[in-house]
């Protein structure tokens, strides 16, 4: 997720068409003067899901982005913002609105397989979808889901945080609100940032109980010129999930059944044996 990268730093770069095998364009043909304006993003609010769907958790994530354009008059902006999303590996469901309306997509990873998002957990695949008509302040809308990864026996899921783009002298900071739902028992949830693959700083989150359902709820202040916290990770534990079985136990298992089967069948000879004595003792 880097979320809502609104082509500033991966397109300057890598921008491309919309659809696969079409001719690449660049920033100059979709913007003649090569500009575009300020973005920023004051706030956003990210909500998370963690359901079961057919014995693997899941999550289902539901994001709004309220986003402002400045200083257009300094640019020749022509309403279209190119945007590339990552997406964790098996997503599905894939829906991005502009306002109510719903916009169409193309798998960008699918048509250049070289353009992967790295993050903490892995590679990500990208969408790629154009808005058009973008006016100065709107609203962008996604949801989509994906199966959880599990390492080592835990389950966990990244939210990729790049608001670096959303960041200026105009508009100096950004919260995160995330908002997470535990349809599943949990135990050992813990939150970190994280801005490489080796170091995970812990970050505190607050937990209420709504009905049968734990919230979380995390809050990340992003600002201007100062470090930024980077993506979050969850990482958890599934009470109702059933211990793996350790391999090395069925041999020790296996042969505990076999004496105890060698152990009974010597105990009833033993004791066919005491009751046929008695009973020669008894006829003589």
């Amino acid at each position: 997720m880097k979320k809502i990268a609104l082509a500033l730093t991966l397109i300057l770069v890598l921008l491309t068409s919309a659809l696969a095998g079409l001719e690449p364009i660049n920033l100059a043909s979709a913007n003649p003067d090569g500009s575009f304006p300020t973005l920023a993003m004051p706030v956003e609010y990210v909500n998370y899901t963690i359901t079961r769907v057919n014995g693997t958790l899941w999550a289902k994530i539901d994001g709004d982005y309220p986003i402002y354009l400045l200083n257009q008059s300094d640019c020749s902006f022509n309403g279209e913002l190119p945007m590339v999303y990552p997406m964790p590996p098996g997503t599905t469901n894939i829906h991005v609105y502009l306002g109510d309306a719903e916009l169409s997509w193309t798998n960008y990873t699918q048509a250049y397989p070289d353009a992967l998002h790295h993050t903490a957990i892995g590679d990500w695949g990208m969408i790629y979808c154009v808005l058009s008509n973008a006016s100065d302040c709107f609203v962008l809308k996604i949801h989509y889901e994906h199966p959880l990864q599990i390492v080592n026996g835990s389950y966990l899921f990244l939210y990729d945080l790049n608001i670096s783009p959303y960041l200026s002298p105009q508009s100096n900071n950004s919260t995160v609100y995330y908002t997470i739902c535990m349809e599943t028992n949990t135990t050992n949830l813990h939150a970190y940032t994280t801005e490489t693959d080796s170091k995970w700083n812990p970050i505190n989150y607050t937990s209420t109980k709504e009905g049968s359902i734990d919230v979380v709820a995390i809050q990340m202040y992003s600002e201007y010129s100062k470090p930024l916290l980077g993506d979050l990770v969850v990482v958890f534990s599934d009470a109702n999930q059933v211990p793996d079985f350790p391999i090395w136990v069925l041999p020790a298992l296996i042969m505990a059944a076999f004496l105890i089967t060698l152990l009974y069948l010597k105990r009833k000879t033993i004791f066919r044996k005491s009751l046929s004595k008695t009973a020669n003792l008894s006829n003589t």
